[in-house]
């Protein structure tokens, strides 16, 4: 199995690095716009050489790590591919882009969302592992052709991934609530103190728990700047229903009614019963 990756990033990078290891796949190239990802991922190995994005519909499979409103994109230059060709994206939305696949290359294609990544970006962020014993979201999967729902199962069984099935319009949903919602407050945290705080006082005082809420300011705005367009509206839903709980809160501090403020965290609490 030859296999191009279109995007080396944290999450092309380190899916090349973990393919490479696979017994059933003999090459994994990869392509990029941005010329300065091409020479870092060449020197740190992450793919066996770089091919022009016209070159990868020779492959067998072809990984789309790009940005949302980059897949929707390449999929339009991908009509031509062979019948048995597997183009998976690997997109942090799924409804938008599984609306705009080509009518032509529908049975190629698979819509996956791997829960997992770092807040860091570009080739040199690239974890071997990364996507080990993660999640991995099909969506719309009975809409793939049989080739490529076989494919897909493979590589992503060989990966040691979890793998969950759900439509597109679920997982955006969930998605808004559980990462993308998320990224948001933390942009938001981060300019808030930056806007109040010197430097000095930033590096002095910010200890485990600041540095644990911003951590997600470090992401890619480029690319989350897609996540937000592209699931706009559950984005603003989850936002919405955060400020109210986020309002409540603030209400029954200006109130001094601590009983309460107190059940609210303990009902915070709660979730880790649900991750731990």
């Amino acid at each position: 199995m030859n296999i191009a990756i279109v995007g080396l990033g944290l999450m092309g990078g380190s899916l090349a690095l973990s393919l490479k290891k696979l017994d059933f796949v003999d090459e994994v190239v990869g392509s990029d716009h941005n010329k300065e990802h091409q020479k870092q991922a060449k020197e740190l190995n992450l793919v066996e050489k770089i091919v022009a994005f016209e070159d990868i519909k020779n492959y067998d499979v072809i990984f789309l790590a790009i940005p949302v409103d980059g897949v929707i994109a390449a999929l339009k230059n991908l009509t031509d591919v062979h019948k048995d060709t597997t183009i998976i994206d690997l997109g942090s939305t799924k409804e938008k882009i599984v609306s705009s696949v080509p009518p032509e290359i529908r049975k190629n294609f698979v819509a996956a969302h791997p829960m997992t990544g770092t807040e860091n970006f570009g080739p040199q962020a690239a974890i071997e592992g990364l996507y080990d014993s993660q999640v991995v979201v099909l969506c719309d999967l009975e809409e793939s052709g049989e080739i490529q729902r076989k494919v897909s199962r493979k590589i992503f069984k060989a990966l040691n991934m979890k793998k969950y099935f759900m439509h597109s319009h679920e997982h955006d949903r969930h998605a808004a609530f559980i990462s993308h919602m998320p990224h948001a407050v933390s942009f938001s945290i981060a300019n808030t103190v930056m806007k109040q705080e010197n430097k000095k006082n930033i590096l002095a005082l910010a200890a485990g728990g600041f540095r644990s809420m911003s951590r997600l300011a470090k992401s890619s705005p480029h690319m989350w700047e897609d996540v937000f367009r592209q699931n706009k509206t559950n984005l603003l839903e989850a936002i919405t229903l955060f400020e109210s709980e986020l309002g409540k809160l603030k209400e029954n501090i200006v109130n001094e009614d601590w009983e309460a403020v107190n059940k609210t965290m303990q009902d915070g609490n709660k979730l880790h019963d649900v991750l731990d």
